[in-house]
């Protein structure tokens, strides 16, 4: 399996991420999303789906959780900035917080 080739997202790109995906923000340069669930089994259930998504497109999240709250930080080291993968990741992880 060939592996995605990150390209940089240009300022307007950005822009259209943000509307496409209206939870997330840009904070410090990287693609920025909080989410709370019910309970600490639900967070940490998202966070194995996301495991695995992000693993299959070797593109990892810099996150962090506390019982119901997992804060996400997205960016692309290589790049040093917000490239393609990040959105696709972050759309990735929307489609599977409304599956439940």
């Amino acid at each position: 399996m060939e592996e995605p080739v990150p390209h940089q997202l240009s300022h307007s790109d950005i822009q259209n991420v943000l509307k496409e995906l209206p939870d997330w923000k840009v904070e410090k340069g990287k693609l920025h999303r909080e989410y709370l669930f019910e309970n600490f089994v639900q967070a940490f259930g998202f966070m194995t789906s996301v495991a695995l998504t992000a693993e299959s497109m070797n593109h990892h999240p810099e996150w962090f959780n506390v019982y119901h709250k997992v804060v996400v930080d997205l960016s692309t080291h290589s790049i040093g900035g917000l490239s393609n993968l990040d959105a696709e990741l972050a759309r990735k992880m929307e489609a599977l917080v409304q599956r439940g």
